[in-house]
């Protein structure tokens, strides 16, 4: 059990900064150009990864027009086949070196869900250097094993899965010899909606498991993002697009590159924000001090005078006793002459008054 891993040379999880994934999936229309387009986009708004997905239509279901094979769910999707979607949807894998480069030349990484051991077999021959398992696959034993034996390091997305199936693609996983695995929780709704999401089970996925564990987002905006980071999320995927008006199976629930941006520094502010238990002033605060209350003379104060409320109030600024002593201070006298604005001490105070 360790609650970071390595991909690559980056640190995920601990105190490591949160590792941004941006997800591709369907919204490059079938475009090389767009496709490029999108991952510059995703690099330039601070993503720390790319990630494809790596099937054809003929990998994920038949060509069937049967009831079966129709989306019905309540989805964004409802009526059409399963083929006529993901014939839209996939990702042609000859982009793979392409997308490569960009990344490369940002010294970002690129790394792929693959859905079948074909997809594995041709991605490690593109030298990934991660796994990502779809929440749709995390019940798929033998990819997750085929994976796993790569040595390679996993994140699985957990959408829909009981807590004894998480066990079993865990325990599937770490049986084959993987050591650097994360997980994700996830609400494969598209769009999930936030009451739904139930953030407060990423740390509990972390208790139980002893991994890192992050959060893959299609709910709309970025409020789920950076609230998942707050309970301590240390990977947040976003699927991004160039724009919501242009049509696509993703879109709704994609980010623009402004908004991806802007995801990037509400959670990298959010995981600062967090921080560690502390009392006490910070560094900053040292200085902010001298502006709390203590007790002063508002009026000028003969020697031996009684100390009222009429001429010691507790008021700004500090240096003088604490708010709390004004009780032992009123009825007391002024052993010397004091002049108004001056913080009160012990100094300037007699026995009781007679």
């Amino acid at each position: 059990m360790a609650d970071e891993i390595f991909i690559k040379d980056r640190r995920i999880g601990g105190d490591a900064p949160v590792y941004v994934i941006a997800e591709i999936s369907a919204n490059h229309g079938q475009s090389l150009d767009r496709c490029l387009q999108l991952v510059s986009a995703a690099l330039d708004a601070g993503a720390d990864a790319v990630k494809l997905q790596t099937y054809t239509p003929d990998t994920m279901t038949i060509d069937s027009d049967r009831p079966e094979f129709r989306v019905d769910s309540g989805t964004i999707w409802d009526g059409r086949t399963l083929y006529d979607l993901y014939e839209e949807a996939h990702t042609p894998w000859d982009w793979y070196p392409r997308v490569q480069e960009l990344c490369d030349a940002a010294g970002k990484h690129l790394f792929s869900t693959p859905f079948d051991e074909t997809a594995v077999d041709y991605l490690e021959r593109q030298n990934v250097p991660a796994w990502k398992i779809a929440s749709f696959e995390l019940v798929d034993l033998p990819l997750i094993e085929r994976c796993a034996s790569t040595g390679l390091p996993m994140i699985i997305s957990t959408g829909m899965a009981t807590l004894s199936e998480i066990d079993e693609a865990v325990s599937c996983a770490r049986n084959v010899g993987a050591k650097e695995l994360a997980l994700l929780r996830t609400n494969s709704g598209y769009p999930a909606r936030p009451e739904e999401m139930n953030l407060r089970t990423i740390a509990d996925l972390r208790e139980r498991f002893g991994v890192p564990v992050g959060l893959s987002d299609h709910t709309l905006g970025i409020g789920a993002a950076v609230a998942a980071v707050a309970l301590g999320a240390c990977i947040v995927e976003k699927h991004i697009c160039l724009s919501r008006d242009v049509p696509g199976p993703d879109v709704q629930f994609s980010l623009e590159p402004d908004e991806f941006a802007g995801m990037v520094e509400e959670v990298r502010s959010a995981q600062k924000a967090v921080g560690d238990v502390v009392y006490g002033p910070t560094a900053r605060e040292l200085s902010r001090l001298k502006f709390r209350r203590s007790l002063s003379a508002v009026t000028d104060i003969a020697e031996h005078e009684t100390f009222t409320r009429e001429n010691v109030r507790n008021i700004r600024p500090a240096g003088g006793l604490p708010p709390k002593s004004l009780n032992l201070v009123l009825g007391r006298r002024a052993n010397r002459a004091i002049e108004r604005g001056t913080p009160l001490t012990w100094d300037h105070v007699q026995g009781p008054a007679s």
